[in-house]
């Protein structure tokens, strides 16, 4: 079964990029993507996502909001979120966020976190995504 994403990060060039890399990525339907956070949250409530990688810093609500308003979901999402700032992934951390990555990010950084995720639901690790030349 897919793993079913969605992309929030306000700048249209990160977004298109990140949204490219998990489109390429075997096991993973990006079933959207936006730029900013509100949208995102309604997306959320009325359609099943299973992941949902964000930007933390974005005009209208972060994405460290953005992650603590999902988790109060009935069925919430996994967040991964992406920042150039270091010192957020503490706050990552403290709302239980699934993962944080350090931008500028990588293929194999985002593929960990979808492999992560399949392994948290499966219960093992296999590799689900194969690098795009």
């Amino acid at each position: 079964m897919n793993i079913r994403v969605i992309v929030v990060d306000n700048s249209p060039e990160l977004l298109d990029k990140l949204t490219g890399i998990l489109k390429d990525m075997k096991g993973v339907e990006v079933l959207k993507s936006f730029p900013e956070a509100v949208a995102a949250v309604q997306y959320v409530k009325e359609n099943p996502v299973d992941m949902v990688f964000s930007d933390v810093v974005m005009p209208d609500i972060s994405g460290i909001t953005l992650a603590s308003k999902l988790y109060q979901l009935e069925n919430p999402p996994e967040v991964v979120l992406l920042s150039g700032i270091p010192g957020f992934s503490l706050e990552a951390w403290s709302i239980r966020a699934f993962g944080f990555i350090i931008k500028p990010y990588t293929r194999a950084q985002i593929g960990e976190m979808i492999e992560k995720f399949r392994s948290s639901r499966n219960g093992k690790a296999e590799k689900f995504y194969e690098e795009v030349e």
